[in-house]
């Protein structure tokens, strides 16, 4: 029986052992694997969750139970110290040694730290094992302790060191980002999208500091802080060094084993070192001059080796290695595939660019248009997985490539299905997993759902950025094949948001763990399944979501949406923006006592900004005592209605708009839906309150009024469809009640009327067939609801102000009635603004 012995047991020595117990029976060969940490192999791509759950075991790739059942020898916490080819052996730092046939290292790579004075002081780190961070917490703990306000900085702006910055958030140190180059991420994206992401992020609140280059780390004993030049400090208690990765070759250069010049072990396509008989894959692993720091080379790498061993020859490493990657960097989605920085003598550039949203795409094409070479992406991500394909088959693309890019329009072009794709384009490249291999587990009744997908093919089991496109190819296939497709909210609900819907109103729940505890499956839920509960409850008992407090997100809870400083913003309704001249000094009144900052939206209401947590309740209670009542800016309900001024003053109007406006704003304020709404009514064809870009629209016309559904703004605009043409005012309400109760019963949570109305089977026709001609027989119940919820009613500011229990959860601290002073302000414009402003 040969023996292999795998040095190294992270992602890709698991992986080289997962392949080989694939692939054969070990008749013929005896696996022994060496991992220096203390534990089995863990999943290092999702490292920072563990700062979310502290728990080691939900990282591993398989538990230590998993090798012994496979017959490998599993050796943790023991490191190989010595290589001796000519006797083929190795050693470990224990002065035991063992044998091998062929020998796999899989030893990846340690953390580059640059030799800068001052970086042994206590409190600098690296990010990289479970160890790491678990001393980081630790730190972090003492640090608060002395002092709640401290600071934690990251050097190194690329991957992991924005990784590490989201580590800093989740310990509750305030996060500032130190990078050498001009820009974020220079290795993945070109200067304005990197400028897009820095804009995201600093709204978020990380401290981006750029063309930073560390001379000394200050303290004695401790860090203090970091000097960049002679008058050029930023104060520090806590120092992460992301500033790259160097390959652990020493056990290759020890041996003889040739290596690069800047490091790794030189392989050839079949992971072959210069001694036959050694691989290399991973990190370690120097290929066409390369080192690969991405998971899916990775596993390929694995897979190459185990072929080797067993005798399957033929199989090779491609001489190209596509490095197309997507991911989420504390919570904000980038993506690069392809040629993401082409030169303009290989092909044109199409970019789309909208700082306000915080969005960029940027796509590059062939000199004929024809053929899609790669691209960026920041911001919004989620036509990546089928760009990528589109890329990677040669797939067809628009005559207007700009199509691939642009937000949603009239007209706009679809530009493939995952559907079209070929048979052999490779949908999970972690796991070189094909959409037919997805496909035929379906059809062949091997999978009957996305989880039976995954378990079947490993397809999504890698870095997930394939999982939109797996869910989305398992349903296309189960719906071809006629089988009906279940879409659960999440891991701890199987069943849909109309399930429980339904489920809510039937049994008359009114506790989110009477929900999970009855019809989930385990766990505590989770920020997609907690809100949407307290959505549901809000709708169906007709209540506000002051009653759901314990299961709301950090806006619904304090009523107030929290600002990239740190304070809140102030959104009084003002319906159809009429408002009169007391209210308005009223205003000013308010907004000066406080000294906040106000601005006039696009919604037709005035924004009060940078109130403390402690200021709430006592703003709204002066607000409340001049007629005010709470304008939902914080929650997933309708937010304005917006008009024109209508007939009354406009020469050109055609119906008195203003005032069906304010009747619309007031039938369906505080109501809760799947996502936030908006209206618009306009008194002419000229359109000034832009009622063609809300969820709801209406435009006067001889006749009466034409009804406009399913708009949105923000990060893909969409104008809303035409739906009724010259009705009265009756018919718009009974229409928009209809429109608006089957959307909150029937969308997916956090789907906006737009996305939700273009997925509906049937399309507008279908939607005009359950509306107005009540192909369904629900409309009568529909109304019905809709009155319920216009009719119980309540501002949920003045229940808060008028509840003692309420009041306290607006204290900045539980054990004491200091307000937060780490709050900065600069005057602008006569106006108080956030320091991050500067």
């Amino acid at each position: 029986m040969k023996h292999i012995i795998v040095v190294g047991n992270g992602m890709v020595g698991y992986k080289f052992c997962e392949k080989f117990v694939q692939k054969t029976e070990f008749k013929d060969f005896k696996i022994t694997v060496f991992g220096e940490e203390p534990r089995p192999a863990y999943d290092r791509v999702h490292l920072s969750e563990f700062f979310e759950n502290q728990d080691a075991k939900a990282l591993e790739m398989a538990p230590a139970e998993w090798y012994a059942d496979n017959n490998i020898d599993l050796i943790t916490g023991e490191r190989v110290s010595d290589i001796s080819r000519k006797d083929k052996t190795i050693k470990t730092a224990k002065d035991r040694e063992f044998s091998y046939d062929y020998l796999v290292l899989a030893t990846g790579s340690s953390p580059f730290v640059p030799p800068i004075k001052g970086v042994e002081k206590e409190g600098v780190f690296v990010y990289r094992t479970i160890e790491d961070l678990e001393g980081m917490l630790a730190y972090a703990a003492k640090l608060k302790a002395k002092n709640p306000n401290a600071k934690a900085a990251v050097l190194g702006g690329g991957l992991l060191g924005l990784e590490a910055g989201k580590a800093v958030m989740d310990m509750g140190l305030e996060p500032h980002i130190v990078e050498f180059a001009s820009k974020l991420m220079p290795r993945q994206l070109d200067l304005r999208s990197s400028q897009v992401l820095q804009l995201k992020l600093e709204s978020i609140g990380l401290n981006i500091h750029l063309s930073k280059a560390t001379n000394q780390i200050l303290g004695n004993g401790s860090i203090v802080g970091l000097e960049f030049g002679e008058d050029d400090v930023l104060d520090v208690d806590m120092l992460i060094v992301s500033a790259g990765i160097r390959p652990r070759d020493e056990l290759g250069k020890n041996c003889g084993l040739e290596v690069g010049v800047r490091g790794g072990i030189v392989v050839d396509n079949k992971m072959q070192t210069s001694d036959e008989n050694i691989f290399a894959i991973g990190e370690i692993a120097l290929y066409n001059q390369m080192i690969y720091g991405l998971v899916a080379p990775g596993y390929d790498m694995a897979g190459v080796a185990v072929d080797q061993i067993i005798g399957k020859a033929e199989v090779i490493m491609p001489a190209d290695i596509d490095m197309s990657t997507k991911l989420k960097l504390i919570g904000v989605d980038v993506a690069s595939f392809g040629e993401p920085f082409m030169p303009a003598s290989k092909g044109h550039s199409i970019i789309f660019e909208n700082k306000t949203q915080h969005l960029y795409k940027r796509i590059n094409v062939s000199h004929d248009g024809k053929k899609l070479l790669g691209g960026i992406l920041v911001g919004d991500a989620s036509t990546y997985n089928m760009l990528h394909q589109i890329y990677l088959n040669g797939m067809a693309i628009p005559e207007d490539p700009s199509q691939l890019i642009l937000p949603a329009s009239d007209g706009a072009s679809s530009f493939g299905d995952v559907t079209d794709l070929p048979d052999e384009a490779q949908v999970c490249s972690c796991e070189s997993v094909t959409k037919g291999q997805i496909c035929s587990a379906i059809e062949n009744g091997e999978a009957t759902d996305i989880a039976g997908v995954v378990s079947c093919t490993k397809a999504g089991t890698g870095c997930g950025g394939c999982k939109p496109m797996v869910a989305d190819l398992t349903n296309a296939t189960l719906k071809a094949l006629g089988i009906e497709v279940k879409e659960g909210v999440c891991e701890h609900f199987e069943l849909s948001r109309q399930d429980l819907y339904k489920i809510i109103q039937v049994k008359g729940y009114t506790t989110f763990n009477e929900v999970l505890d009855n019809h989930g499956t385990g766990g505590h839920g989770c920020e997609l399944c907690k809100p949407l509960v307290a959505s549901l409850m809000a709708s169906i008992n007709a209540d506000t979501a002051n009653k759901e407090y314990a299961i709301q997100d950090s806006n619904d809870r304090f009523m107030a949406n929290i600002q990239r400083n740190g304070t809140y913003s102030v959104v009084p309704r003002v319906p159809g923006g009429e408002i009169t001249p007391d209210k308005l000094i009223a205003l000013g009144e308010i907004a000066k006592k406080y000294d906040l900052y106000t601005k006039v939206t696009g919604g037709v209401r005035i924004d009060l900004f940078g109130a403390t947590l402690k200021q709430l309740p006592l703003i709204w209670k002066d607000l409340i005592s001049h007629g005010f009542e709470s304008g939902h800016a914080y929650g997933k309900s309708l937010r304005t209605v917006k008009t024109c001024v209508g007939s009354t003053w406009c020469r050109y109007g055609m119906a008195e708009s203003v005032s069906f406006g304010i009747e619309l704003e007031n039938r369906y304020r505080g109501i809760r839906a799947p996502h936030k709404i908006k209206g618009g009514v306009s008194g002419c064809i000229r359109e000034c309150a832009e009622a063609r870009g809300k969820d709801f629209g209406l435009i006067a016309v001889e006749g009466g009024w034409n009804l406009y559904l399913g708009g949105n703004g923000g990060a893909t605009p969409r104008h809303a469809e035409l739906f009724a043409e010259q009705i009265d005012n009756e018919t718009v309400i009974k229409y928009i009640d209809r429109y608006l109760m089957f959307y909150m019963r029937t969308a997916k949570p956090l789907q906006r009327t737009a996305a939700w109305q273009e997925r509906l089977e049937g399309g507008l026709d279908y939607l005009k067939e359950v509306i107005i001609d009540d192909k369904l027989g629900i409309v009568e119940d529909l109304e019905n609801e809709m009155q319920s919820l216009v009719n119980k009613f309540e501002c949920e500011w003045t229940q808060a102000v008028n509840d003692p229990e309420m009041m306290k959860r607006f204290n900045h601290f539980v054990n004491t009635e200091d307000e937060d002073d780490n709050l900065v302000f600069v005057p602008l414009r006569e106006q108080k603004m956030p320091e991050p402003w500067k």
